[in-house]
């Protein structure tokens, strides 16, 4: 495969994800695998990637345009039930910078490409193969015909997932393996090690091969970086529920159980499942543990 040299932009961290699929060849292969396409010219991809969104410093993984129709693709090895959000803050953005010459008070329609939101999840939580996450969600009242609402797609890209998919597109099924080892060697070494042994084995065995020998400094750096960012973000929230039960407040211990709550449900457990999660992690009674799944458990939520 053919791969540009990357360079990391201060003003931001990239990720692996974005290093490999800035490059338009595997971009365009990634796209023909997830639309059921056959376009063979690179040079036909626009791509618009936001690198400095002035929504709370984020910007999205990979954007662009091919035959008309916009694409955003988000690699997510957290999950998060905004992305939907997110991706509304940075469409916006991106049609604002299409017709910012356009008279938007005119008479005449201003014609802009149609969306696609994908997102790309390695993450250790449980997760469906696929997943359909929408803003309505976020709705504080529930509205049956949402005045506005925009439909993300979530693939899950690890091991065992999706693998028709991977099938078509290699470079993506070369990235959750060489993810998945670098998340299993972490366990037991050291990580700066984990990443090291997982880029020597890849590059033996052919798996994104040619990229980690070009890029290899700046992919075991964001490889680095991603891993602690998803275990901080993780022992943070699992910090949060034991905070909540450690403190002894009532006000303390509700709130670290009505997280967990619907942390459970954002993960498509049932009440049963997060009934004995609640139950375990707080050492609460049968009773106590179904009083606070009745009282926090949000009736109708996908």
């Amino acid at each position: 495969m053919t791969v540009m040299e990357v360079t990391v932009n201060d003003t931001y961290k990239a990720r692996v994800f974005e290093m490999i699929f800035s490059d338009k060849k595997e971009l365009l292969t990634l796209y023909n695998a997830v639309s059921g396409t056959n376009y063979t010219d690179p040079n036909q991809l626009e791509i618009n990637t936001l690198k400095n969104a002035i929504y709370m410093s984020m910007h999205n993984d990979v954007s662009f345009i091919i035959d008309s129709r916009l694409s955003l693709y988000e690699h997510q090895s957290t999950y998060s039930p905004n992305l939907p959000l997110r991706y509304l803050f940075y469409v916006a953005d991106l049609y604002s910078s299409m017709t910012k010459d356009a008279n938007l008070y005119g008479t005449k329609l201003i014609p802009v490409p149609a969306p696609k939101f994908l997102i790309f999840y390695n993450g250790k939580a449980p997760c469906p193969e696929r997943r359909e996450l929408r803003l309505s969600a976020s709705f504080n009242v529930p509205d049956e015909e949402p005045s506005l609402e925009l439909r993300a797609t979530l693939l899950n890209i690890n091991p065992g997932y999706n693998e028709e998919l991977k099938k078509a597109c290699k470079t993506l099924n070369d990235y959750s393996v060489y993810t998945a080892r670098v998340r299993l060697y972490a366990e037991t070494m050291k990580l700066e090690d984990a990443v090291n042994r997982a880029i020597n084995e890849c590059i033996q065995e052919g798996i994104l091969a040619e990229f980690l020998s070009k890029n290899r400094a700046e992919a075991m750096k964001m490889s680095i970086y991603e891993y602690d960012e998803e275990k901080h973000m993780r022992q943070t929230r699992e910090e949060g529920y034991e905070d909540g039960h450690e403190s002894g407040y009532k006000d303390g211990l509700a709130t670290g159980i009505k997280a967990l709550v619907q942390t459970c449900q954002d993960l498509l457990l049932s009440k049963t499942k997060a009934e004995k999660i609640v139950r375990e992690r707080f050492a609460l009674s049968d009773e106590e543990a179904h009083n606070f799944i009745q009282k926090y458990w949000i009736s109708g939520k996908k």
